[in-house]
Parts: structure tokens; C-alpha cells; sequence
């Protein structure tokens, strides 16, 4: 039995990782930690999300620098919730304590020093650990993941982007000189659970954001291996993102080898649903771990469409994939 916790545990995303790992028949959630600020510190998890009550009743326990050898002794696993920076300075003090740590944050998501001051604002202290992680896109870096002690795991406009495009790309059906165009639209639990007028409910419009300057876009641009472009938009419900992509074909390529494309990358690949002769839509995903991608063609011109939920297939059940994959376990396990 592998014994696992969760720092950053009072978070929405720790709250859905606290139910997988509870389910899962191979790991024991050994404790769920916050900082020792937190407000939540003490407080049952359930307390905080009542649907967990008599499931997951551990407590909150307030955890600091200090206290990181302790809280790991007889650990296997550490999942970091927790905000970039904190991760940065946390994982390698995990790492020392022979753990496997898979992060949440963009701390490690991208190959590139200079990137982090430019869209994270801190400077990146662990060039070293940048080269090591690797990204835990799950259908995708299946073997890199199995042998790593640092997983990455994408965020969630990138998950739903690059599911979508990366068997376009890969088959070389996208045309040269072009960029995909990516118009996304996430719920507001993507910001968070931290109070914020941007994220008030009341105060949210279908509104964009972040126009040329969003950091999930470089991070797309690295994990694709071509530029795009991308445009996130903020929308006046809970959870789920949609993402309506235009990609300019290749002279020549058939709505046949589209399908085919897709079928190479995900007909053996459970948690990614192809629709048949329909579109996604957030209700059927919402609550899920799937992906559902659907698509249609006219000339060289395709619309992909990526339907994802950002706290399961974009956060929390991708980083239970990756754990099932680094542990040798079926990648469904807890998750289906």
C-alpha cells in the first residue's frame, strides 16, 4: 500500500484529489496539508466541502518548512495544489525526502528560465529540476512519466488544447506557415477558491482575458511544437472549459485522414471519448475525467472542439493518470 498526502488539500482541486485517492485500492491518503496561515487549518476537509462528509473526514493540518521531513516519513507520494511559487520552493525539499512529487502548479511546466520571469513574475532557482520533470499530458508522455520523479502536470486549457491538436500535428496535417486559433472559455472555478471580485459570480460576464499575455499559451507553443494562438475567456458558470479551435489544413488532406489521425492517437485511450457524428458539450463532461473531442472539416478548413472539466481532466484526475502510470497501475484506477 502506497501511502500519498496532498499540500494545498483545501483548494477545489484538493478536495476532488482527497475523494480519488480515498477510492483508490492501492494508496492510503495519509494526511492533507495547508499552509500555516491558513484560515482552514484544523478544520475538517469536510467541513469544507460537505459532500465528502463521512468520506473524507481528515484534517487540515498547517504545515511548514520545518515540518516537510516529518510529514513525509513512510510517504511514497506528494501532490502539490499549491500556487507556482510554492511549489518552485516546496519540490525540492520533497525530492530530498526520496518522495514522488506531482505538481499542479506551472512551476516546472515549461523548459525555460526566462519564462517564468516573464509570465510568473519569480526567478526560477532549479534549472536542473526543469530538466528532469516531465509533463504529464497522460496520452501522451506515458513512458516519461513512469520513469521520473517530478511530474508536471498541464493545465487546463493546455490539456483541453493539446489533446486536440497534438494528433493534427504529429500527423503533419497542419498546414506550414499557419497557427491553430484557440478561443477557450473556462468556469470560474478555474480562478480558484480564494475570494476575488474578477472570480465573484455576480460579477462575471462571458468576458476575455488575458489577450496575448495568458502563460498558458507559451506552454501550449512548447508542448505542441508550433506557435498558436490563444485566447482565453472567463464564463458565468461553475466548472468545465470548452475550446473551439480553427486549424488551416494541409493542401490535400482528406476529412478521412482527420478521423484517422484521431483515431491513431486515442482509440486505445479511455479517458479521451471521439464523438460520433455529434459535438461536446460541457454538461457531458462536467463531473467527469474525460475529454471529448469533436470536429468537422469544409476544405482546408477544420474546427476542433475540446471539452473538458478544468478541476478533474485539468487538474486532478490527469494527476491521478500520471500516479497510476509511475506506479505500474491500470491509468482508470479511481478515476472510472
Amino acid at each position: 500500500m502506497l501511502k500519498a498526502i496532498v499540500v494545498g488539500a483545501s483548494g477545489y482541486t484538493g478536495a476532488e484529489l482527497a475523494q480519488f485517492l480515498t477510492r483508490h485500492p492501492s494508496i492510503e491518503l495519509s494526511g492533507l496539508y495547508v499552509s500555516e496561515g491558513s484560515l482552514d487549518k484544523g478544520k475538517k476537509i469536510s467541513d469544507l466541502y460537505g459532500n465528502l462528509r463521512g468520506c473524507v473526514d481528515l484534517p487540515l493540518q498547517p504545515l511548514g518548512v520545518s515540518g516537510i521531513k516529518a510529514a513525509c516519513e513512510n510517504i511514497d507520494i506528494v501532490i502539490l495544489a499549491t500556487a507556482h511559487e510554492v511549489s518552485h520552493d516546496l519540490a525540492p525539499l520533497f525530492l530530498a525526502e526520496n518522495t514522488v512529487v506531482f505538481d499542479l502548479s506551472g512551476a516546472f511546466r515549461v523548459q525555460s528560465t526566462g519564462f517564468y520571469e516573464k509570465y510568473y513574475g519569480f526567478t526560477h532557482q532549479y534549472p536542473e529540476l526543469l530538466e528532469k520533470a516531465v509533463y504529464g499530458l497522460a496520452e501522451w508522455n506515458a513512458e516519461q512519466v513512469k520513469s521520473t520523479d517530478l511530474i508536471a502536470v498541464p493545465g487546463c486549457y493546455t490539456t483541453a488544447s493539446l489533446t486536440a491538436l497534438k494528433p493534427l500535428f504529429e500527423a503533419g496535417l497542419i498546414k506550414q506557415g499557419t497557427k491553430p486559433t484557440i478561443n477557450a472559455t473556462s468556469g470560474v472555478s478555474g480562478a480558484g477558491r480564494k475570494a476575488s471580485v474578477v472570480s465573484s459570480f455576480c460579477e462575471v460576464s462571458l468576458q476575455p482575458y488575458g489577450v496575448f499575455t495568458h502563460r498558458h499559451k507559451p506552454e501550449i507553443d512548447q508542448h505542441l511544437g508550433t506557435n498558436v494562438v490563444f485566447t482565453p475567456h472567463l464564463g458565468s458558470f461553475k466548472r468545465g472549459i470548452l475550446a473551439s479551435i480553427n486549424v488551416v489544413l494541409s493542401e490535400g488532406v482528406t476529412v478521412e485522414q482527420v478521423n484517422q489521425a484521431y483515431q491513431n492517437a486515442y482509440a486505445d485511450k479511455p479517458i479521451v471519448r471521439l464523438m460520433e457524428g455529434t459535438l461536446p458539450a460541457l454538461k457531458n463532461v462536467v463531473g467527469t475525467p474525460f475529454c471529448d473531442l469533436g470536429w468537422a472539416v469544409d476544405g482546408e478548413d477544420l474546427v476542433v472542439f475540446s471539452a473538458i472539466d478544468n478541476l478533474l481532466k485539468g487538474a486532478s484526475s490527469q494527476a491521478m493518470q500520471c500516479i497510476n502510470l509511475r506506479f505500474g497501475f491500470d491509468i482508470t484506477t479511481s478515476i472510472l
